[in-house]
């Protein structure tokens, strides 16, 4: 694979201030064959017009309506040329040696199916948003180094469980057999959901510590909303993506771990996003049958024992 296309979608909804910074700093890498998608969802304010006016190089998809962050996504890599899919939040500023990088990874590392990046905070750049992705026994997702000062702790780990969304390479292959993101997750989770389905499969996932970016946490999601999702999509990755042996060896952390974050939401019921956190979880256990029917084909991937699930797990 030589200097693959990588086509980078932004999914986007009203965020028209984040668009110049991120814009700027794609145009400004030091790697030539990219491809940029802005995926919209029916903004309603500058953002399509502000596009096409400073940035004609930026393929525009006008989605017309929300369809959320995954829809987005799955519509811009149903448009998409690149043999390589880089998933890129809009309130991000990636480094100019940050797609090499991803490259780099990706020649080095033929077994992979995923890059993840090393997020950064847009405001504090030595700290960690992100150092990729983990998942602990109790079935939270972890965002590894989170807050943490970089010191380069992370810069000599390979394999991990999985990338973050906001800023994270897909080989194109891997989609064609796993599948793109699950659009009745809408938002939230979705790459812990495909970080799942890709190990299941076989496919490594590699942290390339060179490929920067920083992010302006929050600055499109957040608060009640993000509470809601995480709520529900929690459980709807543990019902369709959690292999049978890890559930079986950690059920009580798993569910003790549920009951805790329903029991806080409860104690702390006056506020918004508690709530939303709860009638996130009820919704959850709602739709867990149509889930359940999902898991099936996930689980039926399977190419890995359960010693190397295992230890994919964060104790």
């Amino acid at each position: 694979m030589i200097n693959p296309l990588l086509s980078i979608i932004i999914p986007h909804y009203n965020g028209c201030h984040h668009l110049t910074t991120c814009f700027n700093a794609l145009r400004a890498q030091t790697y030539p064959c990219l491809e940029i998608i802005l995926a919209d969802n029916g903004s309603t304010d500058d953002s399509v017009a502000l596009t096409r006016r400073d940035f004609p190089e930026v393929k525009i998809l006008e989605l017309g309506r929300n369809l959320g962050l995954t829809g987005a996504i799955n519509r811009g890599i149903e448009l998409a040329q690149g043999e390589v899919i880089i998933p890129l939040n809009n309130d991000t500023e990636v480094a100019p040696g940050w797609a090499q990088a991803v490259v780099d990874a990706l020649h080095a590392h033929p077994e992979a199916g995923i890059v993840a990046c090393k997020m950064l905070l847009f405001d504090q750049r030595d700290t960690f948003h992100s150092a990729g992705d983990g998942f602990g026994v109790d079935g939270i997702p972890i965002n590894r180094g989170v807050w943490q000062k970089d010191t380069g702790q992370f810069d000599q780990d390979v394999y991990i469980f999985g990338g973050c969304g906001g800023a994270v390479a897909y080989r194109r292959e891997m989609l064609a057999d796993i599948g793109l993101f699950d659009e009745e997750m809408f938002m939230y989770l979705e790459d812990v959901d495909l970080n799942w389905r890709a190990q299941l499969a076989g496919y490594r996932v590699v942290f390339a510590p060179q490929a920067v970016v920083y992010h302006q946490l929050s600055a499109t999601g957040g608060g009640v909303i993000a509470s809601f999702y995480t709520g529900r999509n929690t459980l709807f990755v543990l019902v369709k993506d959690l292999p049978g042996s890890v559930f079986r060896r950690h059920w009580p952390a798993i569910v003790g771990a549920q009951l805790k974050i329903a029991v806080d939401a409860l104690r702390a019921w006056r506020g918004e996003a508690a709530r939303a956190r709860l009638r996130g979880q009820l919704a959850g256990l709602w739709g867990l049958p149509r889930w359940l029917a999902k898991r099936k084909s996930v689980q039926q991937k399977k190419r890995v024992d359960d010693t190397y699930l295992e230890s994919l797990l964060t104790h």
